[in-house]
């Protein structure tokens, strides 16, 4: 069982639909208990990050967080989900993140001759190719975005080139995130979430 948290994030609908077309049981909550003794957790977001910081630690979900990746709990944070995952994000001014990856959360330049956000389909470059998510290499997912993150290349499993290199795929130890939408991506997308399925089941059988 994969626990979507909910916290008003936007995008909740269509990560739901995604996993249970591809067989993936999932819940979507704010329950802390519940979070805590699923196999895997996902953490979506469409919209700003100061304001979805704030919901997280009104309902007392940011200590959840944490205690999930203490627990090695499989997390994947999706979009503006990804950006949370970092210490803090220049966004309308610094505001400070979860964390749990080191890294800034900075604006796309605007000089670049290119347009902002980073709208629509663009190809992915792997530069971890023993990442589990590996098959996502010179293959186009769907960006919807104005800020990028910046943080170490030890970090970054894929990305994809909008004047600048945007970090498409990242991880840290079992804390994955994706900038791109994988539940608007396609076949691409389907199977990207289907390896974390994989994860999470493995996961789920240490526990047994």
């Amino acid at each position: 069982m994969i626990a979507i948290i909910d916290y008003d994030a936007g995008n909740t609908f269509n990560v739901q639909k995604a996993l249970a077309y591809i067989g993936l049981d999932a819940v979507l909550t704010a329950e802390p208990e519940t979070i805590l003794n699923t196999d895997g957790v996902l953490l979506p977001g469409v919209g700003a990050y100061a304001p979805a910081m704030a919901v997280l630690k009104e309902h007392g979900l940011v200590d959840v967080i944490h205690e999930v990746v203490k627990r090695e709990i499989p997390l994947l944070g999706i979009c503006l989900g990804m950006q949370l995952l970092f210490e803090e994000s220049e966004e309308y001014g610094p505001t400070p993140g979860l964390g749990l990856i080191p890294g800034m959360v900075k604006e796309i330049p605007s000089n670049l001759g290119l347009s902002v956000p980073h709208m629509g389909w663009n190809k992915n470059v792997v530069h971890q190719p023993h990442s589990t998510f590996n098959n996502v290499d010179d293959q186009y997912t769907y960006f919807v975005h104005s800020y990028y993150v910046d943080t170490d290349p030890e970090y970054i499993t894929s990305t994809a080139n909008h004047g600048i290199d945007v970090p498409g795929i990242v991880e840290r130890g079992r804390v994955y995130g994706m900038q791109f939408h994988p539940e608007k991506s396609g076949v691409v997308g389907l199977n990207l979430l289907r390896t974390f399925g994989k994860i999470t089941e493995v996961y789920g059988a240490t526990k047994k």
